[in-house]
Parts: structure tokens; C-alpha cells; sequence
């Protein structure tokens, strides 16, 4: 068990495991972030970035610490523009529950789900398969991870 877990064994992010494969399938871990799939397709490719400090704000992150977390996030969303070439890529950052920065990257197609709108946090219209999932996961972390 991380030193994270151990510290915020209630933070999805933090204990991983159970905890955050509710929601979302661990895909990699970048210099400052773990990257997850995120369950719910309904936008496909739509990821998590997650920081490995256990902070609420960005603003409680030290400036070397918060470039090298949208560093992460810049990579991720180049990826997703790689594999699943959405018309736009919307970035929300919310933590009012939970209470561990994280950004969801959510692509949006001009022809799909709530397109021209906020996306919705858990819309739970859209599942894949385990094979679909692996599938997006290896394709996502290989244009990660080059």
C-alpha cells in the first residue's frame, strides 16, 4: 500500500483499487498524474488525470509541481487528438465531493452526445465491453506513453 493510501484510504485517487475502479481503468502513470479511462463512454475517450499529490486546488500545488501536472494533462490530450480525433476537448476540473485534483479531458464531436453543451458528469448512456476497453486503453497509453 502507497504511502497515499495509507494517508487518504477514503480518496479514490489515492487508495486506488476498488475504490477508483467504480468509475475508471488505470491506463498509466505520468511524471505527475496517473491517467484512468474513464467507464462511462458516452464521449469516447474521455480520461481522468489524476495528480499524485493529495491537494484540492491547483493552487496548493507548488508552481514546479502544477506545470509538471499540466504537462501531464497537455500529453494526455495530444493522445486523445491522436486515437479518437474529436472535434473539441473539454477540461473540467470539480472536486466538490471528492477531494483530490483531478481533470477529466472530454472529447466532444460535433455529430455525438451533447455536442455545443457542459458534458455531463456521469450520463451512464455508454459502456464498453472488456475487450472494447482494453482495446481503447492500450491505444490511448501507447500515444501516451510514445
Amino acid at each position: 500500500m502507497t504511502d497515499l493510501a495509507q494517508e487518504h484510504p477514503d480518496c479514490a485517487y489515492c487508495a486506488k483499487g476498488e475504490l477508483v475502479a467504480k468509475f475508471a481503468i488505470e491506463i498509466c502513470e505520468l511524471p505527475a498524474s496517473t491517467v484512468y479511462l474513464f467507464k462511462e463512454q458516452s464521449h469516447p475517450g474521455r480520461c481522468v488525470v489524476a495528480s499524485k499529490h493529495h491537494v484540492s486546488e491547483m493552487i496548493e500545488l507548488s508552481k514546479e509541481d502544477r506545470e509538471a501536472f499540466i504537462a501531464d494533462v497537455t500529453t494526455v490530450a495530444n493522445a486523445i487528438h491522436t486515437v479518437c480525433h474529436p472535434d473539441k476537448l473539454n477540461y473540467g476540473m470539480y472536486g466538490d465531493t471528492g477531494h483530490h485534483l483531478h481533470m477529466h479531458l472530454c472529447p466532444k464531436y460535433k455529430d455525438g452526445y451533447e455536442w455545443g453543451g457542459t458534458f455531463e458528469m456521469n450520463p451512464n448512456r455508454t459502456h464498453l465491453s472488456d475487450a472494447e476497453y482494453e482495446s481503447l486503453k492500450e491505444k490511448l497509453k501507447k500515444a501516451i506513453l510514445g
